[in-house]
């Protein structure tokens, strides 16, 4: 749980590292919520009603609605921080981020980056989140 949550200790810190633990398992919490909200907004749809009737969604449907958006608007800094220090973590520019904006390929070139294993030293945006005796204040 600890590594779900660390984005949020980290909400709008787009300096350092990130291990792809704690963006893969950021992206898992993330989506596990857009599912829990998806399964309200289920609940909410009419099921009984007759084939073509113009029957709107309850108000649970609505529920599930505020509650996706009011996730996305929470996570959205910390979304942008985490992928930025993933990119850190392989001694690349945060910038590479606006890669996602490209029509039809840019999201899965981003998380094909995100697959990738970071730099097993020190590099300009800090030390190896991976060795425990890491040092953050190289380059302070």
């Amino acid at each position: 749980m600890e590594w779900m949550i660390m984005p949020f200790r980290r909400y709008a810190d787009f300096s350092g590292r990130s291990r792809r633990m704690e963006y893969w398992m950021y992206q898992v919490f993330t989506l596990s919520v857009y599912l829990a909200c998806f399964a309200i907004m289920m609940v909410g749809l009419p099921w009984n009603e007759p084939q073509g009737s113009q029957s709107a969604p309850g108000p649970i449907f609505w529920i599930g609605v505020a509650l996706a958006v009011l996730w996305y608007v929470a996570t959205f800094i910390p979304d942008i921080a985490v992928t930025v220090r993933r990119f850190h973590d392989q001694d690349q520019s945060g910038w590479l981020y606006l890669i996602r904006f490209i029509p039809s390929i840019g999201a899965l070139v981003v998380m094909v980056f995100m697959f990738l294993d970071g730099q097993r030293q020190i590099n300009q945006y800090g030390g190896d989140p991976k060795n425990p005796d890491f040092d953050t204040d190289v380059f302070s």
